[in-house]
């Protein structure tokens, strides 16, 4: 599979965020010290890393929203 396609069947409220998660997804795994094939394929990789990537994203994305949220109270 080609670099910056998927076969996840989510799908994006919003299409700019794609590129947005893609580059967050980069940032994590630098933080981790963790090395992304430059080819796009995963399967070589453990799911341990993938994994870690993963939930360091949602962390990140759900402090961002409680930022977000906190500024913007009713």
């Amino acid at each position: 599979m080609a670099a910056g396609q998927s076969r996840s069947s989510n799908q994006l409220v919003v299409q700019q965020a794609a590129q947005a998660l893609e580059q967050l997804k980069y940032e994590v795994a630098q933080e981790l010290g963790i090395q992304i094939p430059a080819d796009g394929y995963y399967g070589y990789m453990a799911t341990r890393d993938t994994g870690a990537i993963g939930g360091h994203m949602v962390r990140r994305l759900v402090q961002i929203a409680e930022q977000q949220l906190s500024g913007n109270r009713f």
